[in-house]
C-alpha cells in the first residue's frame, strides 16, 4: 500500500492542461499505477488543502515507434496513469499558477 505522498508522481503541464486549469478548474497529475480514485482525492485534498469535486483516471498507453532499417516495432516510452482532478470553483493549486 502506498502513502498519500507516493500517490502523486508529478504534475503534467501542457497547453491542454493549462486551458483546463484556467477555464475548467481541472488539474492533471501523473499518479502511481496502483492508485485509486479515493486515494488520489485524499492525496490532493491533504497535500494542497483544497476541495476535490471529481477525479477522472486515464491509463495512457506506451508510445510505439518503428526502427528505420528493419521496420520492426520498438517500444520507446512507457505507459503511465494520469489523473484529472476537478476542484471547487474557488480553490486553486499554487504550483500550477504563474507569477502573480
Amino acid at each position: 500500500m502506498t502513502s498519500i505522498y507516493d500517490v502523486l508522481r508529478r504534475p503534467i503541464i501542457t497547453e491542454k492542461s493549462n486551458y483546463q486549469n484556467s477555464e475548467l478548474h481541472q488539474y492533471v497529475f501523473e499518479v502511481a499505477p496502483d492508485a485509486t480514485k479515493p486515494m488520489i482525492k485524499d492525496a490532493v485534498e491533504t497535500l494542497f488543502d483544497v476541495e476535490v469535486w471529481r477525479v477522472n483516471v486515464i491509463n495512457v498507453p506506451p508510445k510505439r515507434s518503428r526502427r528505420a532499417r528493419s521496420r520492426r516495432v520498438a517500444v520507446r516510452k512507457k505507459g503511465y496513469k494520469k489523473a484529472i482532478v476537478t476542484l471547487a470553483p474557488d480553490d486553486i493549486i499554487d504550483i500550477f499558477e504563474g507569477v502573480k
